[in-house]
């Protein structure tokens, strides 16, 4: 009886890892889909934003159209009261108007700067859940690599 070729020696436990080459594509696969994702969940997170923003001001539109037609009458109202309580010469019912006009341009200032501080403070829209996601993910990549 002959004897069986002895298969090549290999050292205990080498064959049950996979290859380091496919450990590394596999590894840069995974960070790609999570980049993909990342900038996936900004857009989601962005069109949501600018979504809401754009009803908030279609609605606000609307309540202003029909803000402005109340306040036109309540104005004018103001004014022919504003006629009928000061002392003006008959038949000078201007002052009253002008009295109404003058408020109305400060209560205009006065919102107009109220406005500006707030847009101010309010800054532009952010994708601040993919900001922390993504900062989460560089920590955990930092800390394998420690």
């Amino acid at each position: 009886m002959a004897a069986e070729p002895r298969p090549p020696y290999r050292p205990p436990g080498r064959g049950d890892q996979p290859d380091i080459a496919a450990q590394v594509q596999q590894i840069t696969d995974k960070a790609t889909l999570l980049v993909r994702e990342e900038i996936e969940l900004a857009k989601v997170e962005m069109t949501e934003k600018v979504t809401k923003i754009a009803q908030g001001v279609a609605i606000f539109a609307a309540a202003g159209v029909f803000a402005i037609f109340g306040l036109s009458i309540l104005l004018q109202g103001f004014a022919w009261l504003a006629y009928w309580i000061l002392p003006t010469p008959s038949g000078s019912f201007f002052w009253g108007f002008f009295l109404v006009a003058f408020l109305l341009f400060a209560a205009g200032g006065a919102a107009g700067y109220g406005a500006s501080r707030l847009v101010k403070k309010t800054g532009a829209p952010a994708p601040t859940m993919a900001i922390e996601e993504a900062e989460r993910i560089k920590q955990t990549v930092d800390q394998a690599r420690s």
